[in-house]
């Protein structure tokens, strides 16, 4: 979910992992600390604000993790990288994950930890009123001219009683940079943006954009970060996993409860300048997306399959018991977390 242009600091990539991870060097002789290797998205920012507050408050050492960082340079092959031992967990999107288990690739999801509000960001002066108006536009979408964008702008068209020719939009390219294809006059319309993120930055580059949510028109909304590993990374590691997320979910509650610390935390560990008013915007309204509820349905992921299918972005339906397990995301009854049993000792 997040984009290249999204972290909001002017330090590098290495200096913000040593930020981050400042104590790791410290704890990786140490022989009953189990290192786990998780691979972003894309480069650090207020999507990973959970595991900042995680580090800073001695959570992950407290659960006997080493938490190694990767971000990539590019988007990377996070099923292959897992595969080769490169890496133990990785961070996703329900798409990809659905993607790459209908094309029988060794992947499984096991926790939800964001979901924003995701969908087509559109110029008003572009002559777009609703979404039928899509048909035949310019569209900026990363992967241009592949079949992902028309695949969302035109499902929005048909759901709005509409028609269109994939052939007939113009694709974009500008990358994962859809505001500045906005802004610079280049398309019309772009997908996928996030409502906590591009509309936010539109908002303070002086584009009054607007916004079509995937949910409000006929789209599961797959606007959403999980954290995926292979079945047999996850059988061979699975206590481990376990105490990284309720590692992760501390620190998801830490942040809807004390707001304010959560924001200290991610300037002084990332070096990002939360007196800019649009970086400080962007970390304010991504906070809300964090979940309390880390699992997923059923429901939701057939609904998603569905839609891909018909959509012909997958051949194979292969359904949520193949990709995706609740077993760590939801707590066992009667079973006190980490915290909990801490605190009455």
């Amino acid at each position: 979910m997040a984009r290249p242009d999204s972290s909001p600091t002017a330090v590098g990539r290495e200096a913000l992992l040593a930020l981050l991870f400042s104590s790791i060097a410290s704890t990786t002789s140490v022989p009953e600390m189990d290192t786990i290797r998780l691979g972003l998205e894309w480069f650090l920012n207020p999507d990973h604000t959970p595991l900042l507050l995680a580090k800073e408050h001695g959570w992950l050492e407290d659960a006997g993790l080493n938490l190694e960082v990767i971000e990539p340079e590019e988007h990377l092959d996070a099923v292959t990288a897992i595969e080769e031992g490169d890496m133990d967990v990785a961070v996703t999107e329900p798409l990809h994950l659905v993607e790459d288990r209908a094309a029988g690739r060794p992947v499984v999801g096991f926790t939800r930890f964001l979901h924003t509000n995701g969908g087509v960001m559109y110029r008003p002066d572009a002559g777009i009123e609703r979404p039928r108006d899509l048909a035949g536009t310019r569209l900026q979408y990363p992967g241009a001219p592949g079949p992902g964008g028309p695949a969302i702008a035109g499902s929005m068209v048909e759901a709005d009683g509409g028609t269109y020719d994939p052939d007939a939009f113009t694709p974009v390219d500008y990358g994962f940079y859809h505001t500045d294809a906005l802004v610079d006059g280049e398309a019309d319309a772009a997908t996928l943006a996030f409502y906590n993120f591009e509309l936010v930055e539109a908002a303070h580059r002086g584009l009054e954009a607007e916004f079509f949510a995937l949910k409000d028109w006929g789209i599961p909304d797959f606007c959403q970060l999980v954290l995926i590993s292979t079945p047999s990374r996850l059988e061979e590691r699975r206590d481990a996993f376990a105490r990284l997320v309720e590692v992760l979910r501390r620190g998801i509650d830490l942040l809807h409860q004390r707001p304010a610390e959560a924001r200290a935390v991610y300037a002084r560990r990332t070096g990002a300048d939360l007196d800019d008013e649009q970086t400080d915007a962007i970390f304010g309204a991504t906070l809300p997306c964090f979940t309390y509820d880390l699992s997923m349905t059923a429901q939701y992921y057939e609904q998603l399959e569905a839609w891909m299918a018909g959509r012909n972005l997958i051949d194979d339906r292969p359904g949520k018991g193949a990709y995706w397990t609740n077993a760590l995301a939801l707590p066992s009854p009667g079973t006190p977390s980490q915290e909990t049993a801490a605190a009455l000792r």
